[in-house]
């Protein structure tokens, strides 16, 4: 089959290539072996390929990656299944978090892993839900607790996360602010902010706003800063999920947990993971017409290394998607 492999870590044109590797063995116990119709790119896809930060490399091989095929958002059709499998069989459209080589035609994960693909959507709309989607219901409705009436912002509103983060606090009935680029405000205001910020021409730790619950997920202010909006009881939920500025927000997210036993606000790190509860809900909510993926552009298999040189250089809008088969 054809995949996407690296051979080292560094810019994704230099250290990814297309090549010819061995089809997935038969399954075993829970696996299922999927035919990869789509993919999509994430901050950990890029940070696996480029080793930045350095900490990435402790979990992806020192020197070189144990893992030679990258990717984790599927969305594909069953092939075969595990004598253990009890959820699937050949031929069920499923999404969802593989562990890791999507960027191929062919992938093998455990079942617990996927889920049943949304019915109103095509391969490629749920190749862009699983972990995009996922962390932002996590940050939203679990982590950040929102309530009809609230008041939400979500720094960062504009990225793949951050599109579907705005789509849940509307939801779920919140007054919902977007921090993003000026080339982005309309679309978040599409989406249903009630307002929206250019964080170039505003900075909102300044402003007079305050948040009943914050998601940063851009890692651009200080922690004072952001408790600053917050209400007394208010919610900040971290993330470090785009970009690669890392030293400031695992510096917020430390002295977050550090403060938290201490303040009247709850401050908190998020951990995102990927459930098959989750994926169901993320369905569910997709069929409802009630999450909607945001696509800026669709890549081939060969265009790997330039969908991945984009995300990482150009900051982009909402999700990018690989189209396989």
């Amino acid at each position: 089959m054809r995949a996407v492999v690296q051979k080292g870590y560094g810019s994704p044109a230099a250290v990814l290539r297309i090549a010819e590797v061995d089809r997935p063995r038969d399954p075993v116990d829970d696996e299922v072996v999927i035919r990869v119709h789509a993919a999509s790119v994430n901050f950990g896809d890029w940070a696996f390929v480029t080793g930045v930060p350095g900490m990435i490399r402790l979990a992806a091989g020192m020197r070189t990656p144990r893992a030679a095929v990258r990717g984790r958002d599927v969305a594909g059709t069953v092939e075969h299944v595990g004598p253990r499998v009890s959820r699937f069989r050949p031929g069920d459209e499923i999404f969802g978090e593989i562990v890791t080589g999507s960027y191929a035609e062919y992938a093998t994960t455990p079942e617990s892993t996927i889920s049943l693909k949304p019915r109103t959507l095509t391969f490629a709309q749920a190749a862009a839900l699983p972990i995009a989607a996922g962390t932002a219901l996590q940050g939203i409705r679990d982590s950040g607790g929102v309530t009809p009436g609230q008041s939400v912002l979500v720094n960062g509103a504009s990225g793949g996360v951050g599109t579907y983060a705005v789509q849940v606090a509307k939801m779920l009935g919140a007054e919902v602010t977007g921090v993003c680029s000026s080339r982005n405000l309309d679309q978040l205001r599409t989406l249903g902010a009630d307002h929206v910020i250019d964080y170039a021409v505003d900075d909102f730790t300044r402003g007079p706003g305050r948040y009943d619950v914050i998601l940063d997920l851009a890692g651009s202010h200080r922690l004072r800063a952001l408790r600053r909006v917050l209400t007394p009881r208010g919610t900040l939920v971290l993330s470090t999920g785009q970009g690669g500025r890392w030293v400031g927000p695992l510096q917020a997210m430390a002295a977050a947990g550090l403060m938290s036993p201490f303040v009247s606000q709850r401050l908190r790190v998020l951990a995102a993971k990927t459930t098959p509860e989750r994926l169901d809900d993320v369905a569910a909510l997709a069929d409802a017409g009630k999450l909607t993926p945001v696509i800026e552009r669709s890549y081939t298999l060969d265009e790997v290394p330039e969908a991945l040189r984009h995300f990482g250089e150009d900051h982009a809008r909402g999700k990018l998607v690989i189209s396989i088969h």
